[in-house]
């Protein structure tokens, strides 16, 4: 059973940040220097939308298979790792949630009516929150590793 939790787990991980990797090395890049704002932006909503759906259900999985594995071990000889991934994880899903609540719908609105200027400054604002979860998933990967 706990192989199970633990495959469910690292699954959800490298969905979300296999998806964070596409977005910000290879399809932002790409995107920025061959379309024009608004189709730009109509372009990443539409993507965004789809892949942040992806990352509740990643959400939902690592949170239920982490806890569960954190809870059929002995907390006390779990290593600190684990810790550390548990409270980067729960910071990781707190931006998400402030990405998906705040400039994710601001993104929405601005392109449903083709207000231009403030979809492309929601979507400036949604850009520093995903690398920095990219570089805390990162981080949590490490500390699972390393720290013992």
């Amino acid at each position: 059973m706990y192989e199970w939790f633990k495959l469910f787990h690292l699954a959800a991980g490298v969905i979300w940040l296999g998806g964070m990797s596409l977005l910000v090395w290879v399809l932002r890049p790409v995107v920025i220097s061959r379309m024009p704002p608004p189709e730009r932006l109509v372009l990443m909503t539409d993507v965004l939308s789809r892949f942040f759906l992806f990352v509740w259900i990643s959400i939902l999985l690592l949170l239920i298979s982490g806890f569960w594995m954190l809870s059929v071990t002995d907390s006390h000889l779990a290593p600190k790792g684990w810790h550390a991934m548990s409270g980067l994880g729960i910071l990781m899903c707190l931006i998400f949630a402030h990405i998906w609540f705040v400039p994710f719908r601001r993104l929405k609105v601005a392109v449903s009516v083709s207000d231009w200027p403030a979809a492309g400054k929601a979507l400036g604002q949604i850009h520093p929150m995903v690398l920095t979860n990219f570089a805390l998933g990162w981080l949590a990967m490490l500390a699972v590793l390393v720290w013992r």
